[in-house]
């Protein structure tokens, strides 16, 4: 009896052991994956921290100096940055112009790379020259399109009025506020909605045809297809697009630096350009315009928290 119950002891040790063998090998093979993965990001990682991480950290430094960006010598100021910015008619005016420059981005630039993605996917075959085409303008520099644009507004809205008649084509677009808005807002969407557009159409090949023909057999029309079936499914590219679109639109600043430079007077300035303006061209005041950027960034990571929250909260229920 003792004898078998030796037996069975050695038995559950040896079944014990190769099982903590197999263990020992698959943390291994784990530890081993993991670094082979962190080898291949690292340049890529030490870049990041080199030219991201650490400037950003450098600037809420900086933010809290009197620092003018050339001078070694500078003090703390504390929090004083801060309370400047927030009585900054400027800086307040520019917060406003481009919350309003953002909402307009956010739906019309998604509007319409939906709607030109879903037009593209229905060209049959041309539908590559189609792609190819909108969405060249987004390997152009804006600064670039800036300049191609004001020749347009110029020179050829001008001339199409003279021609066709239609005044409302001849109209000051660069040098009156009341179409300057219009004018910047053109530019970004001719320069943004292509590259949505791709994102767009990949989301859009994703959605099983079936589901289409069974909504269509169902008796529902094209607008209720896409509305019940297609637009629940490409969802989450529409949260990425969201995303993309707010954060293109807080750092908007060389579309209205290459069309109005913020003008006339101040009246299209975007944050980004008041902070450049603040840090290089007006007073040097490096530090201030630091903490112009840093109340930016603060703004920026809060709406896209709540924006990734509630969009992926509707992902779960769609």
């Amino acid at each position: 009896m003792a004898d078998v119950r030796q037996q069975q002891l050695t038995k559950r040790a040896k079944r014990g052991a190769r099982i903590t063998g197999v263990n020992t090998m698959a943390t291994t093979r784990s530890w081993k994956k993991h670094a082979m993965l962190l080898a291949f990001v690292f340049p890529a990682l030490l870049f990041y921290i080199a030219f991201t991480l650490a400037p950003a950290f450098g600037g809420i430094a900086y933010s809290l100096t009197d620092w003018n960006g050339l001078n070694p010598a500078y003090r703390m100021v504390g929090l004083a940055n801060y309370i400047e910015a927030m009585n900054d008619r400027f800086f307040v005016k520019s917060l406003a112009f481009t919350a309003k420059f953002v909402l307009y981005m956010l739906v019309l630039q998604n509007a319409l790379a939906i709607l030109l993605a879903v037009l593209v996917e229905a060209m049959g075959r041309s539908k590559v020259w189609f792609r190819t085409i909108f969405f060249m303008p987004n390997m152009l520099s804006l600064i670039i399109g800036g300049f191609m644009w004001m020749f347009i507004f110029t020179r050829v809205f001008p001339y199409l009025a003279d021609q066709t008649g239609w005044r409302l084509l001849d109209q000051s677009w660069i040098g009156d506020p009341r179409y300057s808005f219009f004018a910047i807002l053109a530019l970004s969407l001719w320069g943004g909605v292509g590259y949505l557009m791709v994102i767009y159409i990949a989301a859009l090949q994703g959605v099983p045809q079936h589901l289409k023909e069974a909504a269509a057999m169902d008796g529902a029309g094209p607008l209720a297809i896409f509305r019940h079936v297609t637009l629940p499914m490409i969802y989450p590219a529409l949260t990425i697009g969201v995303f993309l679109t707010l954060n293109a639109s807080f750092k908007a600043f060389d579309a209205v630096y290459s069309l109005t430079g913020g003008g006339p007077g101040r009246a299209t300035q975007v944050i980004a350009l008041n902070i450049f303006e603040e840090a290089f061209s007006f007073s040097n005041r490096y530090g201030y315009a630091s903490a112009k950027a840093m109340i930016l960034f603060g703004i920026v990571v809060v709406i896209t928290i709540i924006q990734l929250a509630i969009m992926k909260r509707r992902e779960v229920q769609a």
